[in-house]
């Protein structure tokens, strides 16, 4: 057995720790805007002149009287990239406040996915309703020939329900994309 201590076997380590800080994660952030022409290509093009990819991104009106709306983006980078991002948003006119929902706390993501299947296999059929029935998706629409399954709920399990129902026919997708917020009594101030 060694004499050394840790810490000495740290100095003479070879290798550096890198702290997950600096590894690239996902980062859902909440904006609060004017209801404005231009507001989202403004938002885009502050993503894209500085090469930041966005996963996924949904806007809609969330109080009509003061004309706000939501807009939900998706993006990965390391802390610093997100900080980048926060500060630029933060600085553009007419954005009222920017939420880092991953760094604020626990919230609620979900996605809805309208999964169109074709197949006359009335054996394959059946075990894609019973997929569907396991995950708890809706039929909306059934013909002889087809279904259309409805699920809302976080990525990672729509993309599951997706990867499990493509044996049997899936011929079209339509997702929207990320919507979230917090959970528990913090929430958005709308000014």
């Amino acid at each position: 057995m060694s004499d050394m201590s840790n810490e000495e076997v740290n100095k003479h380590s070879t290798y550096e720790i890198v702290e997950d800080k600096d590894l690239p994660h996902k980062h859902t952030i909440a904006v609060l805007v004017d209801n404005e022409f231009g507001v989202l290509g403004r938002v885009i093009g502050l993503f894209a002149s500085r090469g930041y990819n966005i996963d996924s991104l949904t806007v809609s009106e969330v109080d009509h009287e003061r004309a706000l709306s939501r807009i939900t983006i998706v993006t990965i980078g390391t802390d610093n990239i997100i900080n980048q991002i926060i500060a630029l948003l933060e600085r553009s006119v007419p954005i009222h406040k920017v939420y880092d929902l991953t760094e604020e706390g626990p919230h609620i993501e979900r996605t809805l996915a309208l999964v169109k299947l074709v197949n006359e296999d009335d054996e394959e059929r059946h075990k894609a309703q019973q997929i569907a029935d396991h995950f708890g998706a809706r039929t909306i629409d059934s013909t002889p020939k087809s279904f259309i399954f409805e699920l809302s709920d976080t990525s990672e399990t729509l993309n599951t329900f997706i990867e499990k129902l493509q044996p049997y026919g899936v011929k079209e997708i339509a997702r929207t994309g990320v919507t979230a917020i917090s959970r528990g009594s913090t929430y958005i101030e709308i000014l």
